[in-house]
């Protein structure tokens, strides 16, 4: 039986399909694991990263030296696939990772924006949100760290933004709403359509039929299982 957590590894691993030879840089457990089984099988250009200075191969052996003079070189040509995380997204992609609250006077201080304008505006970037609620899913986010399509319309910076997934523990999620705004693609079997609408904060674009995140092949399964995360580190993470 496959577990919630192996439908959020395949969702992630899905950002990354068709790249081609670029940097997938992902943030977090569940978006590296999901690197890893792209690389693996439908996406074999794609060059990882060990998140700071090297590009590894498949069992994480150094294979390159990446500077960071290098590593923005990438970013700012678009040769890099992002996916990070939020601590708050809007309907049209906002991101905040920076604080909560007013920002004069934040209730709570983050990470700070970081590099996340840059990453929004360069190259490709995709969401990983383990936690699906209405406190991460907001009207309104707090404060930007990464730029959403209604704000870089605004601001006419169009040419290189481009946001392909958001993928939560209960759904997929793309941004072909009206306006450009999220919309419910998929949902993890054992989900319900009302339990992602109620777990978010604003009005999600939602299809009248909503299919269910595909599932792994039994190789992709055996990977997942047996090479990539044998300790079983991703139900950590994501349970249920």
């Amino acid at each position: 039986m496959t577990s919630r957590a192996e439908y959020c590894v395949i969702a992630c691993a899905e950002a990354w399909r068709d790249n081609g030879e670029v940097l997938a840089s992902p943030m977090g457990l569940i978006p590296s694991l999901g690197a890893r089984l792209a690389k693996r099988t439908f996406s074999p250009d794609l060059l990882l990263t060990d998140g700071e200075a090297m590009l590894v191969g498949l069992d994480g052996t150094a294979e390159g030296w990446l500077p960071y003079r290098r590593h923005l070189t990438m970013v700012t040509g678009g040769k890099r696939h992002v996916m990070m995380g939020a601590s708050q997204i809007d309907r049209f992609g906002n991101q905040n990772i920076s604080c909560i609250g007013d920002w004069r006077r934040p209730s709570r201080q983050l990470l700070g924006v970081r590099g996340a304008p840059v990453n929004t505006l360069n190259n490709p970037v995709s969401y990983w949100i383990p936690r699906h609620s209405t406190r991460v899913f907001v009207e309104r986010v707090d404060m930007v760290s990464g730029v959403g399509h209604d704000r870089a319309e605004a601001a006419g910076v169009t040419r290189y933004h481009r946001l392909p997934r958001v993928v939560s523990d209960l759904g997929v999620f793309d941004f072909t709403g009206p306006g450009r705004s999220m919309r419910l693609a998929s949902v993890h079997p054992g989900v319900s359509v009302e339990q992602v609408r109620a777990a978010t904060g604003f009005d999600l674009a939602v299809a009248e039929q909503v299919p269910y995140t595909r599932e792994p092949s039994a190789e992709e399964l055996r990977l997942i299982r047996e090479v990539i995360d044998p300790r079983g580190l991703r139900d950590r993470e994501v349970r249920g």
